[in-house]
């Protein structure tokens, strides 16, 4: 081979070899353009992630306090309370809040009733959810025990607490006049007449039988009621024959029951309690028991006042003769049979030890106001007395603290 030819091919050689170096040069550049490019996309879609992701658990609008009420129910997963959250509008994004708990809570979360605001974040709101809310009250099989001597707003109050009927809800039922008028139909002989006594606070006021009564769920107020007063209605049968051994009808041996109900607790006194409203009817003087009294204030306290006696209301039985327009409570069967059977004596008056619970009885008004100063006025004196002791002593307990005070300031 000749020098020239060899000298072509070397040179050809070294164009290859540039052109392949140039390549690959270029190569390089791209790749590294190319990975730098990927970086930066990663960054971006990571810090804007990042960003999305803070907003999206930060709160909705810091500036907004107004409480949101929000009821999980019974069964929620954290999908389920995301979406309900989200619905609410306290949180930004139900999918990312989802996340946010299945990554950030251990804790089996509450159904309940919340309160949650706007201005929360996520970690605010996780908070609440693990401290729990309200419980919601599950309608179920029970049973409610009406006590004797409650009154229909006690009743309502426990009905409340058991079951899913509200104390409002019943106090309407119990108080609409159609209702009462299907009661009426429904149960004659005991109901007759009774929407036409005028001055009732409550006309079934007395009617619900004191009993242990069967609550299913979703039963109405009315079906309720109606079970109660079916109670009533099965004890009046039971004592018509009875009946015939009073001069009062049976909505008067109610009424008279319920005041026996709460001035004395065992039979005997029930019983001659009663046989002293008998003779005070019988000679047509008031009945003057303080219990009709709060009645018609609609309040519960141990003692009575002169201004209390004042209170102008048909069951005021120091301000109007004879008995009440109806019962004040759900009297029990012992205090109904009492009526109908009074211990007969000539005693006019009574009044009961507070502290032991024995009844005293007498037959002139110099004896009771005796026996009165005795168990009544000088325990309400102590009570006033040891009040007054403790106030003095806190007013005392001030004035040290006053006076050191003082004395302080002099020192310094």
């Amino acid at each position: 081979m000749s020098d020239n030819k060899w000298h072509e091919l070397r040179e050809e050689a070294k164009k290859e070899e540039t052109k392949d170096a140039k390549l690959q040069l270029w190569t390089n550049r791209i790749v590294r353009y190319i990975i730098l490019a990927i970086v930066l996309i990663v960054l971006v879609i990571g810090v804007s992630g990042y960003f999305y992701v803070q907003n999206a658990l930060s709160p909705v609008n810091e500036s907004n306090q107004e409480m949101v009420e929000v009821t999980i129910p019974v069964g929620s997963n954290a999908s389920d309370i995301a979406g309900i959250l989200d619905d609410a509008g306290v949180v930004n994004n139900a999918q990312l809040f989802d996340y946010y708990l299945k990554f950030n809570n251990n804790e089996e979360l509450q159904a309940g009733h919340y309160e949650f605001n706007q201005s929360m974040d996520a970690a605010g709101i996780l908070q609440t959810l693990q401290e729990g809310g309200e419980p919601i009250f599950v309608d179920a099989d029970t049973t409610i025990t009406v006590i004797e001597g409650m009154q229909l707003t006690e009743i309502a109050a426990i009905v409340d607490e058991n079951t899913a009927i509200t104390s409002e809800e019943f106090m309407d039922v119990v108080s609409d006049e159609a209702f009462i008028q299907e009661l009426e139909t429904q149960f004659p002989s005991m109901l007759a007449g009774l929407s036409d006594i005028e001055g009732l606070n409550y006309t079934l006021e007395g009617y619900l039988f004191p009993a242990t009564y069967d609550y299913f769920a979703g039963m109405s107020a009315q079906e309720l009621i109606t079970e109660m007063i079916a109670a009533s209605n099965n004890v009046y049968q039971s004592l018509i024959a009875d009946l015939e051994y009073t001069y009062l009808s049976f909505d008067q041996v109610l009424t008279l029951a319920s005041i026996v109900e709460r001035e004395a607790v065992t039979q005997e006194d029930r019983q001659m309690v009663s046989g002293v409203f008998y003779n005070r009817l019988e000679v047509g003087m008031p009945l003057q028991s303080d219990i009709t009294v709060l009645y018609a204030l609609g309040e519960h306290k141990e003692f009575v006042t002169y201004s209390d006696l004042e209170v102008d209301s048909p069951y005021n039985t120091y301000m109007y003769d004879g008995l009440p327009p109806g019962p004040i409570n759900s009297p029990s069967l012992m205090s109904i049979e009492s009526v109908i059977y009074p211990e007969w004596n000539n005693f006019y008056y009574f009044v009961a030890d507070l502290d032991t619970g024995e009844v005293y009885y007498s037959s002139t008004i110099e004896e009771h106001d005796a026996l009165v100063e005795e168990y009544v006025n000088s325990r309400q004196e102590s009570i006033e007395n040891a009040e007054e002791s403790s106030t003095n002593e806190e007013i005392s307990d001030t004035s040290a603290e006053e006076s050191a005070i003082i004395e302080e300031s002099v020192v310094e």
